[in-house]
């Protein structure tokens, strides 16, 4: 037994350190899905606790400013569908090139994806820069909000870039097999922040606290250090992947090829968020408090299942590479070795949640009505925490193999045909915001149930990209 604990212990030393001589396409499943899951899980949460600290500490500025904060995140998430889907198509990409044992092609593919970052940055940070209160009030937020708060949406729209190659560059470190560096970027950037929030919220000594303000700062600081630390290990020797001056030059056609695969990554979710920014403004009919409980569980949630988000993430890498070395039948086992932890975690959150959702609530807020929506979210959503354990790491498996557009439309039918109209059904009803959180758990439901039957068909093991 305590041999076992020394080798699970050294295990775990060896996923945090990583290691570019590890080989993902052979040997133990088990133990490559570890070696890849544990940092890509602690890089997942790192992300999460960045929108659990802002909340945390401008929770003490009242509901307007949580409020502000929500609403921010319900346009930001937008931004997040854009990111994450083309970091899709470069963790595919970069994965099959390693897979095929091509490490300069992928850094072409590292280096082609500098340029998209770069033009999305531009268009998302300009709009925010100018259009940031109308964007609140598109949002619903009324003009109280935006008088007292709405220099957290300018700051942080105008400072998209850092988002956006936090994304996009740990997409390539996973594609690549390096999720340590993943990991220690969003250590790094989340370290700062933390530091941040209270000293420039509040203000300390001869510092002058900026309010709201000070949590936009605050982030855009941390994650645009965190971006630095990742642009320092993408050009050094001695990883996976080393960008050189000549990867920088514009390929049109990689950039077609990234934008053709991202194509069904942003759709996906794209679809997923607009109808998550549906849902808030429906909630934000019912009143400031209403959008602060929503948003505070909503922001609980993203944190506990951005554990099993990473799980999913080492899904796409490990599957990406066996079927650029030529092992679907190795691919499809890993799905079900992580499909089965997957399930286990989940199961223990979502007890949590729907047992003690007010002990959860009691970190963020006392207001009563704030905590009564935000419990009811939490116990709601938490039901379909089970369907999500399988329908995320299948999903995954497809973007993995390159197949965006698969669950781009099992996400059309679950949240545009079913959960909005039923959500609006709801909430017309009679419902209020429970109408909401109910829609979400069948959406889930669904969603996850198409996924597993359409996998289980195999058509993504002849994928080719």
């Amino acid at each position: 037994m305590l041999s076992r604990i020394k080798a699970g212990l050294g295990l775990f030393r060896q996923a945090l350190a990583g290691s570019a001589t590890i080989n993902y396409t052979e040997g133990s499943i088990a133990r490559a899905s570890f070696l890849l899951a544990v940092p890509m899980i602690l890089e997942m949460s790192m992300e999460s606790i960045f929108a659990i600290v802002d909340i945390f500490f401008v929770s003490g500025l009242g509901p307007e400013a949580v409020a502000a904060v929500g609403l921010t995140e319900a346009v930001i998430s937008l931004l997040y569908a854009l990111a994450i889907g083309f970091s899709m198509a470069v963790t595919a990409l970069v994965a099959r090139r390693i897979g095929e044992q091509n490490p300069d092609g992928a850094a072409t593919v590292a280096a082609q994806a500098v340029w998209v970052g770069g033009f999305i940055s531009l268009l998302v940070g300009t709009l925010g820069y100018w259009f940031y209160a109308d964007i609140l009030r598109l949002m619903g937020g009324d003009e109280s909000l935006i008088a007292t708060s709405s220099s957290y949406t300018q700051i942080m729209l105008t400072g998209a870039f850092t988002v956006v190659f936090l994304f996009l560059n740990n997409a390539v470190f996973r594609g690549a097999g390096d999720a340590s560096i993943a990991m220690r970027s969003l250590v790094l950037a989340n370290a700062i922040n933390i530091v941040l929030d209270p000293l420039l919220i509040y203000g300390l000594g001869p510092i002058e606290g900026m309010g709201v303000a000070g949590a936009a700062w605050a982030t855009n600081i941390g994650r645009g250090i965190g971006v630095l630390y990742q642009a320092y290990y993408l050009c050094a020797r001695g990883n996976r992947i080393q960008i050189l001056w000549h990867h920088m030059a514009l390929r049109i056609g990689i950039v077609l090829q990234l934008c053709r695969i991202s194509v069904g990554g942003i759709a996906q979710y794209l679809i997923a968020t607009a109808s998550w920014v549906f849902l808030m403004r429906l909630v934000a009919q019912h009143g400031n408090e209403a959008v602060a409980g929503y948003t505070i569980a909503i922001r609980v949630v993203m944190f506990v299942l951005l554990p099993s988000w990473g799980l999913t993430n080492a899904v796409a890498t490990l599957v990406g590479q066996n079927l650029g070395a030529g092992k679907p039948e190795r691919a499809e086992q890993t799905v079900w070795h992580i499909a089965r932890y997957n399930l286990v975690y989940m199961v223990i959150v979502a007890l949590v949640l729907i047992f003690f959702p007010a002990w959860v609530m009691s970190f963020f807020s006392t207001e009563t009505d704030v905590v009564s929506n935000g419990m009811q979210s939490l116990r709601i959503l938490s039901y379909g925490f089970v369907f999500l354990a399988l329908g995320s790491v299948v999903t995954q498996a497809f973007n993995g193999a390159g197949d965006t557009m698969t669950p781009t439309w099992v996400n059309i039918f679950c949240f545009w045909i079913l959960q909005i109209p039923l959500a609006w059904s709801l909430t017309s009803a009679g419902w209020g915001p429970d109408g909401v959180y109910w829609s979400v758990f069948i959406a889930d439901m669904i969603m996850s149930l198409i996924g597993t039957w359409l996998f289980m068909k195999g058509g993504w093991k002849s994928r080719t990209v």
